[in-house]
């Protein structure tokens, strides 16, 4: 056996390798998806007029499916239609996904699309860095100022917890004012993971492959991704964090104490 198979190959990429049994993902026996309709297993239908209908089935959600693989607990703190600022100006309170009972060692965060679609209705931009305060109740009203206060809130409640912040892949057929906001989303969330520790990209927008007119066909269901597009989602996720913990195996070396009362006797090798 040669373990350098499991460890950081040289030059390697994200999702260069698709593990089917979780890899080292299944090191986070508790993790929480936050985020959209994407996180939340949402289905889109149409009538035959064209009106469209939309379900957040949970049960076919990419976190979810993670969770079968992984054998972990997995909270949808999720909703169709979700923004960052309705996340944490009531949802989050609303439905107690701040409740230390649900505390996790890992936090997925896949938020953003809708606070692009705002920004534009609204002609705003995506704030900046300098909306982020010490305190996550004196943040800006803007996008970044809310996105950091969940990564605040989260850690006030599991300080040595995971964060990974999912950037959104490029799409086929997107507007070039949307495109742009993206891109600046991406900056972002770089921008988020210097600030903070144990924090960490999965840049989709980057690794992942281009949402474009053959994916659709195969992993779409009209606007959102159909059962296939939310299996295939899970196996880039948990990819993903494999390659992550992979290529930084002495940040997740505790990764088993968080949230025990041993970690910090360890860090003071008591």
């Amino acid at each position: 056996m040669d373990i350098r198979n499991y460890l950081a190959a040289e030059n390697e990429l994200p999702l260069d390798r698709i593990v089917d049994d979780g890899g080292f993902a299944c090191i986070f026996r508790s993790i929480a998806c936050i985020g959209d309709s994407l996180s939340s297993g949402e289905f889109e239908t149409k009538d035959p007029d064209e009106t469209r209908h939309y379900h957040d089935l949970f049960e076919y959600s990419w976190g979810q499916f993670m969770a079968r693989t992984l054998g972990s607990k997995v909270y949808n703190f999720s909703k169709g239609g979700m923004t960052a600022k309705t996340y944490m100006e009531s949802f989050a309170e609303q439905n107690q996904y701040f409740d230390s009972k649900k505390a996790c060692q890992a936090y997925i965060i896949a938020m953003g699309c809708n606070d692009i679609t705002r920004a534009i209705r609204e002609n705003t931009d995506l704030g900046s860095m300098a909306d982020v305060k010490e305190n996550w109740q004196d943040n800006a009203d803007s996008f970044a100022g809310h996105y950091a206060a969940i990564i605040q809130r989260y850690r006030l409640i599991q300080p040595d917890a995971k964060f990974f912040l999912m950037t959104m892949p490029h799409s086929y057929g997107m507007p070039e004012e949307k495109i742009a906001l993206q891109d600046r989303h991406r900056e972002l969330l770089y921008e988020m993971a210097d600030h903070f520790p144990n924090t960490y990209v999965m840049d989709f927008r980057k690794y992942a492959p281009v949402y474009d007119q053959e994916f659709k066909q195969n992993f779409y269901l009209h606007g959102h991704l159909n059962p296939c597009g939310y299996v295939l989602t899970a196996k880039m996720v948990i990819s993903y964090l494999d390659y992550i913990i992979r290529h930084h195996m002495a940040d997740f070396r505790e990764a088993g104490l968080i949230g025990t009362s041993f970690v910090n006797a360890i860090r003071h090798g008591e």
